[in-house]
This record gives C-alpha cells, sequence and structure tokens, in this order.
C-alpha cells in the first residue's frame, strides 16, 4: 500500500522497489512456514490478499500514472486496472486448479508486477523507443495483452527442479542464463526482456513437449 500512495504521488520508480521488497517476503513467509512446519487456513487467504495488493493493484497503477501523464482523457488510464481485475481471478484460480504443483498455468502475477513497474527504467534505458513505449495506446496494450497472459491456459516453467540434468531442465537453465545477463549488462531495466524471454521460452517448451 505504501507502494501504491508513492506511485500515485508521481513517484513510479518507486513501485518497482516496493515490489522487489513484498517479493522478497513473499518468498521468506513461504520459507519461514516451512522451515517452522507451520501451516493456516487463515495463512493462506492472507496471501493470496497480499499478492493481489501487492501484485495486482500496485503494478494497476503504475501503469494509470504512467497513461495519466500521457493523454488529456480523463477516462483512457482507468483501462488500465483490468490489471487488477485479471490478476484477482489468476490468485482465486491458482488457489484451486491442483495443475499447478510443478508448472504454472498463465502469467504468474509477481512476474507480470516486475514486468509493469520495471518498465519505466526499461524506457530510461532504451531512450529511443520511449516514444513508442509511453504512447497510451502501448501502454494499454500491455495491460490488455498481460491481463489476458494471466488467465491464459498456457503452462509456464515453474523452477522447480526434480533433477539438474541439462536435458531435462534446458529451459529452466536457459531462463536462469538470460536472467543473469540482462541483469548484469541493464540492471532493473533488462526485467522486461527477462519475463518476455521466460514467457516465450515457456511457450516453445510447450511446443516441443506436444510435438515429441
Amino acid at each position: 500500500m505504501i507502494g501504491i500512495v508513492f506511485v500515485l504521488d508521481g513517484k513510479i520508480m518507486y513501485g518497482a522497489y516496493f515490489i522487489f521488497i513484498a517479493a522478497l517476503f513473499d518468498f521468506l513467509d513461504g520459507f519461514v512456514a516451512r522451515m517452522l512446519k507451520v501451516h493456516s487456513e487463515i495463512g493462506k487467504q492472507l496471501d493470496s490478499l497480499a499478492d493481489l495488493v501487492t501484485f495486482g493493484v500496485l503494478p494497476s497503477f503504475v501503469l494509470f500514472v504512467m497513461v495519466s501523464d500521457q493523454t488529456s482523457s480523463d477516462y483512457l488510464p482507468y483501462l488500465t486496472l483490468c490489471v487488477g481485475v485479471f490478476s484477482a481471478l489468476r490468485l482465486a484460480k491458482f488457489n484451486i486448479d491442483t495443475r499447478q504443483s510443478d508448472r504454472f498455468i498463465g502469467v504468474p502475477t509477481p512476474a507480470n508486477a516486475l514486468l509493469i513497474s520495471t518498465l519505466p527504467f526499461f524506457i530510461d534505458k532504451f531512450e529511443k523507443m520511449e516514444q513508442l513505449l509511453s504512447h497510451p495506446y502501448s501502454l494499454l496494450a500491455i495491460a490488455f495483452i498481460m491481463s489476458a497472459l494471466l488467465v491464459a491456459e498456457i503452462p509456464l516453467i515453474a523452477l522447480k527442479f526434480k533433477s539438474f540434468q541439462i536435458k531435462d531442465n534446458i529451459f529452466r537453465y536457459l531462463t536462469i542464463l538470460i536472467g543473469l545477463i540482462c541483469l548484469f549488462v541493464l540492471g532493473i531495466g533488462g526485467i522486461p526482456i527477462v519475463i518476455i524471454s521466460y514467457i516465450v521460452l515457456s511457450v516453445l517448451e510447450g511446443l516441443i513437449n506436444k510435438n515429441a
């Protein structure tokens, strides 16, 4: 919620920082719960509700402010809030979908939030693309496409290793390698490329497995 306040105050890059912090805690709460061997239904519900605010509502407002800054329309920015709506649907589906134990179906909300919230950093790195990516209709297209991918019936890679053999995990290793290279070369601005490559590699892996 603090991240949302910063974003609405015009400090949109702070949105990414708070998503990073929340993602860290999102990992730690599960890690600590497993370490202590504790589990509760209220914890499960709170986890999804926190994810909705952090990985659904916050990135929605990042796009909302970005579009508001680029258009005189009073109504166009509100269309970006579809990201929050579809994030809620994605999280609800995840809670009842037993297929997602070792593979995601649809883009995970944290990945979507990271892509959207780091767009300002990406635009800052690639100034020649600023006019295209900062255009309100481009931002709306990103909002609509990512909303659709959140709930799409597309199997995506989960970085859970049953073995470490290259032939069984080639796409996982490629995802990690591309991620490390992008972060090393571009820093935070490379995260959108990491997320896009993750989606593309997942689709390629699915097509290869389907035709095998």
